[in-house]
């Protein structure tokens, strides 16, 4: 199994700070997931296995799009070949979508750390789609929802800030990992987003604070 250690943040004094995921998982994903669970619990499934399994397939497809567009061999010794056979069909699903764009990676998978908010984040593609200066994260999860437009404002600002680019578009593509999922592509608008980030990042330092 394959096991990606979580990235440390920390300011140019050395003062370590959260990151974007972390700040956007104060919001409450129990009123989606419960009735998701409850869902394949009633098809005997057991939910813990599920996810486990199906987040194999999402890290290695999610892999797969970066090394993509790096022009690079993707390792796969670390999974097996059930694993890497639904990750293949899930890339041929992002090679469709991909088809027929004009995609020019400008940077990948950077990390980047804001001094004036104190946060981090690692952002997974800034380019050119189609001429259009764009923001992507690559999802492979059960759908796209409202906290991921927080996410991607959050690292709109950390691109602003450090002087990496200034996107005009900013978008979530959701690659499925098996059947029962389907391919999206959404756009978020990012100035109320990143409010509600704010707001959030506040949450989190005055709980800090509080003990």
């Amino acid at each position: 199994m394959n096991i990606n250690a979580h990235t440390i943040y920390k300011l140019k004094d050395n003062t370590r700070v959260p990151s974007v995921t972390t700040i956007v998982g104060l919001l409450d994903k129990s009123k989606f997931l419960v009735p998701w669970a409850n869902r394949l619990g009633l098809q005997g499934i057991d939910s813990s296995k599920y996810v486990d399994a199906l987040a194999e397939v999402g890290t290695l497809a999610h892999q797969m799009i970066l090394d993509y567009f790096k022009k690079v061999e993707t390792d796969f010794s670390d999974y097996s070949p059930e694993t890497r056979d639904k990750a293949e069909n899930s890339f041929l699903s992002f090679l469709e979508w991909a088809k027929g764009k004009d995609i020019e990676p400008l940077a990948l998978e950077i990390e980047a750390v804001s001094e004036s908010l104190r946060f981090g984040g690692k952002f997974d593609f800034y380019g050119l789609v189609n001429g259009i200066k764009t923001l992507i994260d690559f999802k492979t999860g059960s759908g796209i929802y409202d906290e991921m437009g927080i996410q991607l404002s959050a690292y709109r600002y950390l691109l602003i800030e450090n002087n990496l680019g200034d996107p005009e578009q900013c978008m979530i593509v959701r690659i499925p990992r098996d059947e029962t999922e389907t391919f999206e592509v959404k756009s978020f608008e990012t100035k109320d987003n990143f409010e509600i980030f704010k707001r959030l990042l506040e949450i989190y330092y005055l709980q800090r604070k509080n003990g």
